[in-house]
């Protein structure tokens, strides 16, 4: 393959909801890019995308997949994302390294949830976009309400290029308003026959390009004063304009395709190659610190690691994006994430499964390196010249979603923790962590659909039996009022025995509150604990009934049941202690004795203290469609949750809400079976609250039974 330059590439995500064509439409725009010489299809499990055994079982993508087109001597690299919200970081790492979005609509169903969730992620990345509505060939399709429903959604600065002639059963032509022809395919698609617009589509299509030209000109003032002057635009002078509004976000253009019968294909590669900016003509990437890096060749080399992946008998492959310089076939880089320093012993430019060695690749191109040492996902590499450049990192959304993961077979454990790290690696927005507290291997991630996909890629591809538990609940204990207690503890068993007593008062900590003024403080020790919250130790003791030396240890044995609380061995917090009388003996006193004897009453006190355990809620919110708000509502207050208010977004709802999470196991199945897969929704961790006492009852009652069991 050629070496392209920088104003010869395009790069683009090609995004949208679930089951719109996506892959369909990729293997058209390979065909037309002379790339492959005859299609695939997703039913006969043959498509260059989704090539994965996963994605040929499941008939739809899991993970985005890096292609290329060819067309009229520019290099069209696209990558072809999942729809289903479970795998929308690799959305999102997809829009990163994209200059602009291609939005697959369904002419159909016009805007859906993934469209409002893939465009959200766009907006955010200041991504342009670019809209392609699908499937005008069904008998209920409909081009205008999708355009309406467009522009309702995302504003009037959607703007038709092409409308269909005939949409409906037997659909096969448009009109392109920068042309003013009308495309027309066979039935097999492939290259159209253009046409002169017929004289019933004449006083239509001039309305629309006038609406296009001012939409256009609006967006330049250059553009605006030939409009003034001309009253027109030519088709280069839209074709400029078009490329200025993407490039601003001023305009979203919308085209007609139709992906499984190969139409609108040959023109689309057309527009991108004279439309989409190049990616020295978009805003430069932005450094951690800020700083912009410009796509010039001329520079020291920087590129960017967006995507990880392990390909069977190949071994790890790096996804990356080069900003500035050129990279060549053994060249060393620096990776001042890491320290580290890796040569690119080889170069690839790849189109799914199908891999082209390459010597070169230059700023601006799409390439892919493999058996790197120590790079991961979000990681740059930079030339020696200019070893010190981070450019700014993918955020990825936090987990929804969480399971406790156990290997059937005890032997398996510590080869599942490495397959964790592995898929961890793979896939940024999966949380993988041992839980001391909880006692659980907790696995996180985007949903139940996204769990159970990690699951089968540890039992069919690493070979290792599973199951997946419901995780633990991560509890806190506090008090609500002040408690005394005292605790001796005496052993003498010969020789040297142990005694040490304590006498303790503790109360609630609030932030700001004043100390308590039944006893005088002369020493303060505070931690910040580990889970949340303080721990604060006041040295009350008068008169030295506990020497000092013995506080730590004190704090120790404190400490030890903080870690377990007296309840249900949840961790405590925010919790006052004042040690204010004790005694010693002048031989058995020892620091094991103080530990005990402040541990054992500390807890004496707690249970006296008024204890509550409190519980995680969660800020949540639902994206759904309005005839769904009764339903997900009912289900919501099922869930204990708070209702905190709604509102309008675009054409659909948002109920946010706070919800413990105990009640959320499970939830994106529900919300799923519930909407009919039409809602999604976003969950952030917001506070710790007091149980219910009903609740409370139940939790120690099951605490107390569970350590009768172990016992």
């Amino acid at each position: 393959m050629k070496i392209f330059q920088t104003q010869e590439i395009r790069n683009l995500a090609l995004i949208g909801g679930a089951k719109v064509g996506k892959t369909t439409l990729s293997e058209a725009m390979l065909l037309e890019g002379g790339v492959i010489n005859r299609r695939g299809s997703v039913e006969d499990k043959n498509t260059v995308s989704d090539y994965r055994p996963i994605e040929l079982e499941r008939q739809n993508s899991i993970t985005s997949t890096l292609l290329y087109a060819l067309h009229d001597n520019k290099k069209i690299n696209f990558i072809d994302a999942p729809g289903f919200d479970d795998f929308i970081g690799e959305v999102i790492a997809a829009l990163r390294v994209a200059d602009t979005a291609m939005m697959l609509v369904n002419g159909q169903n016009g805007v859906e949830v993934g469209t409002e969730i893939t465009w959200r992620h766009a907006a955010r990345l200041q991504t342009p976009v670019i809209f392609l509505v699908n499937h005008l060939e069904h008998e209920n399709s409909s081009f205008e309400e999708t355009i309406r429903q467009l522009k309702q959604s995302f504003g009037n600065a959607v703007t038709t290029i092409q409308y269909p002639v005939n949409q409906g059963i037997g659909w096969n032509s448009f009109i392109d308003l920068l042309k003013m022809k009308m495309y027309k395919y066979a039935n097999d698609g492939g290259k159209a026959q253009i046409l002169d617009i017929p004289e019933g589509e004449k006083s239509r299509a001039e309305e629309l390009q006038g609406a296009l030209i001012e939409e256009l000109a609006a967006n330049d003032e250059k553009l605006m004063e030939t409009f003034f002057d001309k009253g027109t635009l030519t088709e280069k002078e839209m074709l400029d304009g078009l490329k200025l509004g993407l490039k601003k976000r001023g305009v979203f253009p919308v085209l007609c395709v139709n992906g499984k019968h190969n139409m609108g294909v040959d023109r689309l590669l057309e527009f991108i190659t004279q439309a989409v900016p190049a990616p020295n003509e978009v805003p430069p990437v932005k450094t951690k610190e800020g700083k912009e890096i410009n796509c010039n060749v001329s520079d020291p080399a920087t590129a960017f690691v967006f995507k990880t992946y392990i390909e069977p008998h190949l071994g790890e492959m790096t996804f990356f994006r080069i900003y500035a310089g050129e990279i060549t076939e053994a060249m060393e880089m620096i990776n001042p994430i890491r320290s580290s320093k890796e040569r690119m012993s080889q170069l690839f430019v790849v189109c799914g499964k199908n891999r082209e060695k390459v010597e070169k690749l230059v700023a601006g191109d799409i390439g892919v390196t493999i058996k790197l040492k120590n790079t991961a996902t979000n990681d740059t590499l930079n030339a020696p010249k200019n070893p010190d450049i981070e450019i700014a990192p993918i955020v990825f959304p936090d987990p929804k979603f969480r399971v406790a993961v156990k290997a059937k077979n005890s032997t398996d454990d510590e080869k599942l923790g490495g397959i964790m790290a592995e898929i961890k690696k793979i896939d940024p927005t999966v949380v993988v962590g041992y839980s001391k507290e909880l006692k659980q291997l907790i696995v996180q991630g985007q949903g139940e659909q996204h769990l159970n996909i990690v699951k089968w890629h540890i039992e069919n591809i690493e070979k290792i039996a599973v199951e997946y538990l419901p995780p633990r609940i991560p509890y806190r204990e506090t008090i609500t009022k002040p408690a005394k207690s005292m605790y001796r503890h005496k052993k003498q068993s010969g020789g040297a025995g142990q005694f040490g007593e304590v006498h303790m008062m503790i109360h609630p900590y609030k932030e700001g509150a004043p100390d308590q003024n039944e006893f005088p403080i002369r020493g303060r020790e505070t931690i910040e604990l580990e889970w949340g919250g303080k721990l604060l130790m006041h040295n009350c003791i008068v008169g030295g009934a506990i020497d000092t030396r013995f506080m730590p240890a004190i704090m120790k044995g404190l400490m030890e049941k903080m870690e377990e609380g007296p309840l249900t061995g949840s961790y405590a917090r925010d919790i006052v202690v004042n040690i204010y009388d004790g005694k010693m003996h002048p031989v058995d006193s020892n620091e094991i004795s103080f530990r005990l004897a402040g541990r054992n009453a500390f807890k004496e006190a707690f249970k006296n203290a008024g204890p509550k355990i409190l519980e995680p809620i969660y800020d949540v919110e639902v994206i759904l469609p309005e005839d769904k708000m009764g339903d997900v509502m009912t289900d919501l207050q099922g869930r204990r949750a708070m209702i905190m208010g709604m509102e309008s977004e675009g054409n659909y709802q948002k109920i946010k809400a706070r919800v413990p999470l105990a009640e959320m196991n499970r939830y994106s199945t529900a919300l799923s079976s519930i909407t009919s897969g039409r809602a999604t929704y976003n969950m952030k961790f917001a506070e710790y609250a007091q149980v219910p006492s009903d609740i409370q009852t139940q939790l120690l009652k099951t605490y107390e039974e569970q350590s009768k069991d172990e016992e």
